[in-house]
């Protein structure tokens, strides 16, 4: 997947590449065994471009390990990291040993479950990431209380918080009642806890929010827990 390229640190990028943990990596730099572009370096914070620079270890070339990508139904009660020092359970604690190379592409909060993209295609990754390819990713949201129209288009509108303007692509109410209503939110980029900030503006509590598509990938009949991965169609069709 080349639809973008991005530069990452040698000893982030070759970890990335699958060739062997970051301090692993990071040792072969220090000890002088690899090189850019024919050129010897040292330094485990030089800047290269995985798709674009040529990187050899001990004078041959290495290559990323086939392309993977998976599409994870995030379930609640887990964490979007590969460890947790509060000891909470983790996305990669539900994928086998094959898998734990990857690294997700954006994050879901702890309580926030639904689709979620892991990839060790870093070029793919800064693509799907990139505010400005504009990719759609769409939530079901429960708030406490009753949503009113007002409301709605205040926040269609956009609103200020902690210094970052906060404005969905589209924003649907299905349903609102005194008790909780229900929403449908699009968003083009990941802002940290973007929904639930944007609910909070307006005085309802976020009590259930689900991912249910990223660009054209959906859940399709998928549960908690389960993933599958992509094939190259559904990967050129996001």
């Amino acid at each position: 997947m080349t639809k973008n390229t991005g530069k990452f640190v040698l000893e982030r990028a070759l970890s990335k590449l699958g060739l062997a943990s970051r301090s692993q990596t990071r040792r072969w730099i220090l000890e002088g065994r690899l090189e850019v572009n024919g050129k010897t370096v040292k330094n485990p914070l030089y800047l290269v471009n995985p798709g674009i620079d040529k990187i050899a270890l001990d004078g041959k070339e290495v290559y990323r390990k086939s392309w993977k990508t998976i599409l994870l139904y995030k379930p609640g009660s887990v964490v979007t990291t590969r460890s947790d020092e509060h000891g909470r359970r983790t996305i990669f604690g539900l994928l086998p040993d094959e898998l734990q190379s990857l690294h997700p592409v954006g994050r879901l909060d702890m309580a926030t479950t639904g689709l979620l993209l892991l990839t060790n295609d870093t070029s793919f990754s800064a693509y799907l990431t990139d505010p400005g390819n504009a990719i759609r990713r769409t939530y079901i949201v429960s708030v406490k209380g009753k949503v009113s129209g007002e409301e709605v288009q205040q926040l269609i509108g956009g609103i200020w918080d902690r210094g970052e303007f906060l404005k969905p692509l589209t924003l649907t109410l299905r349903k609102s009642s005194n008790k909780e209503s229900h929403l449908i939110v699009e968003l083009i980029e990941g802002k940290n806890r973007e929904i639930r900030r944007m609910f909070e503006s307006i005085g309802h509590e976020v009590t259930q929010l689900k991912r249910v598509a990223f660009g054209s990938l959906t859940l399709g009949d998928m549960q908690p827990g389960q993933f599958r991965y992509l094939t190259s169609e559904e990967i050129n069709s996001i």
